[in-house]
């Protein structure tokens, strides 16, 4: 009885936040090929699940607050942007490897799909993956279980187009279902999983007809409800590689649906009935069909950009750390720093932060990947009490800090270096809201601190000299007054 009275309560205050948000509009997709990656843009608004198990889910999820996704597959080879070179449609975050570019559209998709016969990561460590991920304090990860282009790191029975294929010749290593792998080694590590899914597939016979050739952009290339045979063939296809995937690797957190084209009304595979099928096998089971604003999008993925300011539901940016979701060659990756002043402002507006990284077509991680993830280990283990389980309190974002709070009320401000050089301010005052002159201040790893009646708080220059940490700063104020 008490949990359901939580979880009633739980609906009422989240119909309520919804409420306050459902005369916004919804923003159009973008067009197929345009944006960074030819997304559809991310949803303006939010509906609340009903089920009390997928609200207590999402409750947990909110607590964990930074995860990773792992993109790859057999355009690892290639260091290109994953699936998409395969569309008609050229950009320069899209281009096919030079030595394939003379190749007609459909000669090129011939060839890429003969990559499976050269696609051997004999240096998959997923257990090194996965200790190094726990150690940097990351809570959940995702998984590419399939990528647009329809190829299949699990060992599924669906189609042959698929790493445990004889024709690929990883096939024959032990750690060739590279899902049940990862999936082990990250649970043995105490990470939650979750699935990534492309609710798109560009191999299947269904969804882009042979006849027609590639598409311009990630939809079918022909209308369903013109073909509604071929149509229904895909939608049993798609549904049943999605059972496999709840039924086959234990637990699961989230399944995270790619594809906004997949969707109502030209291109409907009822996702109604695949996250009842779904959570029939996962029950709580979080279900993300991202960019189609409705029941079945349990959260909001604004992708690649941080929301500006505070937003009242439960959402994830979902952001590389190099510039890429997949490896790249010599790529460019986001410091420490940044990462970390990207995690405070996201969780200071409600979000949770999902980092993208990529191994290369022989499995391996470049090692900027485990330098970053240290760093990022060490921030948190100082500061992750601020981080963790907590939630936004107004005024959000004062100059340069930004504000959480537990449950118990203990409030955290949380000081951002302007650069990845600044060092320490010497003060912060705090904003009349969070004053007050009860609380115990305390610096993490440095010691107690004290507040004036402007609520201005000094930074001993011991604290400057030899900073606690690097990049950012917390000040534990504790108890707090009734606010």
């Amino acid at each position: 009885m008490k949990n359901w009275i939580i979880a009633a309560a739980l609906v009422a205050g989240i119909l309520l936040m919804a409420n306050a948000y459902a005369a916004e509009s919804e923003v159009e997709p973008k067009a197929e090929g345009d944006g960074v990656f030819g997304a559809y843009a991310a949803s303006k608004k939010w509906t609340p699940p009903t089920d009390p198990a997928v609200l207590e889910s999402l409750q947990r999820w909110q607590d964990r607050k930074i995860g990773i996704m792992i993109h790859w597959g057999i355009y690892s080879q290639w260091g290109i942007t994953e699936s998409w070179s395969l569309v008609t449609t050229r950009h320069p975050w899209n281009q096919r490897p030079e030595s394939f570019a003379k190749l007609s559209d459909a000669e090129y998709k011939k060839e890429y799909e003969s990559w499976i016969t050269t696609f051997n990561p004999t240096k998959f460590d997923p257990d090194r993956w996965a200790k190094a991920i726990k150690d940097a304090g990351i809570q959940y990860m995702f998984i590419t279980t399939k990528h647009h282009d329809g190829f299949c790191m699990w060992d599924t029975s669906t189609t042959d187009y698929k790493i445990t294929s004889k024709r690929c010749p990883f096939h024959t290593d032990t750690r060739a279902d590279t899902v049940k792998e990862t999936m082990r080694a990250f649970r043995q590590q105490g990470v939650t999983t979750g699935l990534y899914f492309s609710k798109s597939d560009w191999h299947h016979p269904g969804y882009w007809l042979p006849e027609l050739g590639p598409g311009p952009g990630q939809g079918p290339n022909y209308r369903p409800k013109e073909k509604p045979e071929r149509w229904q063939e895909f939608k049993d296809f798609t549904w049943r590689q999605i059972e496999e995937l709840v039924t086959r690797f234990g637990p699961q957190e989230v399944l995270w649906l790619d594809g906004g084209s997949v969707r109502p009304p030209n291109a409907d595979i009822d996702m109604n009935g695949i996250a009842a099928m779904a959570r029939k096998h996962q029950p709580g089971l979080i279900v993300v069909d991202r960019t189609v604003h409705g029941v079945n999008e349990n959260y909001i993925t604004p992708e690649g950009e941080i929301p500006d300011e505070y937003l009242p539901y439960p959402w994830e940016t979902c952001m590389t750390m190099g510039t890429k979701w997949v490896w790249k060659p010599n790529d460019q990756f986001k410091s420490a720093g940044t990462l970390i002043r990207n995690l405070c402002r996201i969780v200071a507006r409600n979000g949770n932060y999902l980092i993208g990284i990529g191994p290369d077509g022989q499995g391996e991680f470049a090692p900027a990947v485990y330098e970053r993830l240290k760093e990022i280990g060490d921030w948190l283990k100082l500061n992750g009490e601020a981080i963790y389980a907590t939630r936004p309190i107004k005024p959000y974002e004062w100059e340069n800090c930004v504000f959480t709070h537990t449950r118990d009320r203990t409030v955290y401000a949380i000081l951002l270096a302007e650069n990845d050089n600044a060092g320490m301010p010497e003060a912060v005052t705090l904003p009349a809201e969070l004053r007050s002159p009860s609380a115990e201040i305390e610096l993490l790893g440095h010691g107690k601190l004290e507040m004036d009646a402007a609520g201005r708080i000094a930074i001993p220059e011991s604290a400057r000299a030899h900073p606690p940490c690097k990049h950012a700063w917390t000040i534990r104020l504790r108890p707090v007054a009734s606010q």
